[in-house]
Formats: C-alpha cells, sequence, structure tokens
C-alpha cells in the first residue's frame, strides 16, 4: 500500500485530503503540531499514523517507507504572515525546503508543495496588468506570505532529477467546508456573515478579481498528482482554480444561492479604498496534463457550507478558531501568561503560591500551524 505523508494535515485543506486519500486507498502519515486541536481530526485520527511535531523540525524518520509527501504546512495568509515575519520565513521558505531536501535524500520520488495564487497578485488601478495569467507569467510579488512561497518554490523546483519528482501546485483562493473549517476566506466569509447577521459586506466596491478553487477539487488535484507518471509533473507547477470571479459578482451568487436556502441577505457595497488584492489565472495547464476539471461549483458549495455548518455547530461565528491569525494572537498572549506560572487551574506538586519572575516573552514560542 503506498504511503503519504502530509505535512499540515490537520489543517483546512488537510482535513479534507487526509479523507480523500484514505478513501482511494493511501495509507496516511500526517506530521502537525494539531495547532487547532484534534477535534477537526477526530473523523480520520483512529486511520492514520499522526506524529505531532513542528515542521522545523522535519527529518528522516518523518518520511520512513513514505512513497510521496505532500507539503501543506506554514502560515497560511497575509494577516499571519505579516503578524510574524520570522515564522513565515522560518516555515513557508525554509521548512519548506527543508521538507523537500529530506524527502529527496530519504529517496521518497514524490513531493507535492502547497504554494499559492497569490504569488500573481497585481494589485488593483492599472488595467493593462488586468490579463489572464498562467504559470509562465513574470511574478513579483510583496507581500510577505506570497514572497515566502515564491522563495520556497525557487529552491524546490530545481532539485528535480530522474529519480525525485518535486510538484508545486498554485490555489486559488479556496473555499468550501471542511471540519477545520475557516471564516477568513472570501466566500466562506459571506456565508458566515450572511448566516450571522444577515449581510454581505463587499470591500472597494467588489471590482477585484479572485481566482477560487473548492476545497474538495483540491483534494482531488493531489491524488490526481499522485497518480500520474512522475516524469509527466516532476519540476513543474500547476494552478488550481474553479474559476476567476470579480468580488462583487460572487457576492451576488452567494446571495442568489442563499435566498434559494431560504437565507435572507442583503449585500453592503462599500466604495473606499482598501489594501486589496486582484489577479486571474488560468487552470489550463492543470487540466491538460493532470486531466484536473473542477467538479464543486460555487452554489453547491455554499448550499454544502450552510448544511454542514449546521450539523456540526459552527455557529460561534466569533470563535477565534475559525480565523487563523485571531487563534494565532490568542494563543501567543496564552503561551506568556502560562508560561509565567508553568499551569493555569491545577497546581503541578511542589508549585508555590506565586510566581512573580519575570518573563519578557523572548523565549516565548511561535505556533506552527497547518497551512490550510
Amino acid at each position: 500500500m503506498s504511503k503519504v505523508v502530509v505535512v499540515g494535515g490537520g489543517g483546512y485543506v488537510g482535513c479534507v485530503l487526509v479523507e480523500e486519500l484514505l478513501a482511494m486507498g493511501f495509507s496516511v502519515r500526517v506530521v502537525d503540531r494539531m495547532f487547532f486541536g484534534r477535534e477537526p481530526a477526530r473523523g480520520f485520527l483512529d486511520r492514520v499514523e499522526l506524529i505531532d511535531a513542528d515542521m522545523r523540525d522535519f527529518d528522516a524518520a518523518h518520511v520512513e517507507d513514505a512513497t510521496a509527501v505532500i507539503n501543506l504546512g506554514g502560515l497560511s495568509n497575509d494577516p499571519t504572515a505579516e503578524f510574524n515575519p520570522k515564522a513565515n520565513r522560518e516555515m513557508n521558505t525554509e521548512a519548506s525546503i527543508r521538507v523537500a531536501e529530506v524527502t529527496k535524500r530519504a529517496g521518497v520520488p514524490r513531493l507535492i508543495f502547497a504554494s499559492s495564487g497569490s504569488i500573481y497578485d497585481r494589485g488593483v488601478g492599472d488595467d493593462s496588468k488586468d490579463v489572464l495569467l498562467d504559470e509562465e507569467s513574470p511574478v513579483e510579488p510583496r507581500a510577505a506570505y506570497a514572497t515566502s512561497k515564491l522563495a520556497a518554490e525557487r529552491a524546490i523546483l530545481p532539485m528535480a532529477t530522474d529519480s525525485f519528482a518535486p510538484v508545486v501546485f498554485r490555489k486559488g483562493t479556496v473555499f468550501g467546508f471542511s471540519p477545520r473549517m475557516r471564516y477568513d476566506l472570501v466566500l466562506n466569509t459571506f456565508v458566515k456573515d450572511a448566516l450571522s447577521r444577515g449581510v454581505i459586506t463587499v470591500h472597494h466596491g467588489g471590482a477585484m478579481w479572485r481566482p477560487l478553487v473548492e476545497v474538495r477539487d483540491v483534494a482531488r488535484a493531489y491524488v490526481m498528482a499522485l497518480q500520474v507518471p512522475e516524469k509527466v509533473v516532476s519540476g513543474q507547477i500547476f494552478n488550481l482554480v474553479t474559476g476567476n470571479f470579480r468580488i462583487s459578482e460572487l457576492a451576488l451568487r452567494a446571495q442568489a444561492s442563499l435566498m434559494e436556502l431560504g437565507i435572507p441577505v442583503k449585500v453592503d457595497v462599500d466604495f473606499t479604498y482598501r489594501l486589496v488584492r486582484s489577479y486571474r489565472v488560468s487552470g489550463a495547464k492543470a487540466a491538460r496534463v493532470l486531466g484536473f476539471h473542477p467538479e464543486v461549483t460555487v452554489e453547491e458549495s455554499i448550499a454544502r457550507m450552510v448544511e454542514q455548518i449546521n450539523l456540526h455547530g459552527y455557529t460561534d461565528y466569533s470563535n477565534p478558531r475559525y480565523y487563523n491569525i485571531d487563534w494565532m494572537k490568542l494563543l501567543e498572549e496564552a503561551v506568556e501568561i502560562v508560561g509565567k506560572h508553568g499551569y493555569v487551574l491545577s497546581k503541578p506538586h511542589g508549585k508555590g503560591g506565586s510566581s512573580r519572575q519575570p518573563n519578557d516573552g523572548a523565549n516565548r514560542p511561535t505556533a506552527a500551524l497547518a497551512e490550510s
């Protein structure tokens, strides 16, 4: 049985991908710090091998007997990257390169690296750059998250040899339900806002373009990349997209879908300028080489999100667990507070009544989390 190592298997994309791999008959080893807790992965934890580890400590033991590695790990969006640029560089670039190097040295023949379509971001305001971009288009990302992903790509792809096949997936903005649910992704945010307050807010007039891809389609694409001959994909970059949507169109489609489900919702358009991303990308190469064609529409995904959110009780919409940056900030603060005493409620044996030793936070660990 083929064994696939999934770095970041407890994350937003990871929880869906692991289930897809198991359904397709793969043996799965998850390497993850379980940053968001074990509850989202509860449905498969008894069917996988879990190594609770930081991706920055990735070593040969993690890939023992593996036939492929899928690296989903790292910080996952602009706010988290900007919150801690050092951790962003360590995980998204340095640790991702380390995972590839360890995988190659161990003789594992295939590695898939999760990159981002945000590498293509051209911003808004220059219509001459508003063109459909493919894997050969020049890129000049400015944001810390996108630049960290591009730096990893440029180090990993040249590692390709006859016996080692690295592959890069530049995913559009992912949407859809996952047991490790996120409400900080654009379509998911629209659904959350509609359910929680009956209003979808569109910033900057919704003029910006965004490529999107459903999380279950993402999982299928990863599995497809494991099944095609290595020589076909080695050293290649593939864009993964369902389609390119203006945010204004996406909001209106979300409104119409929710109304059909009996959920009344208004669209509130804000025309003031905000720092926004805008880019369009082509998925033709993935269709041509991998045979990847997205199957899940925006409307189908919205209906499933509503159903699963209610089924799982993910209706505590302000819970920081659903927002990567909020959860990171909360845990960083908790580490600092708990670090002063070493416990929360149950006092360890031998602990005194109080502890007033200074703690400036200098040695505070930074969380390494599953990216998607």
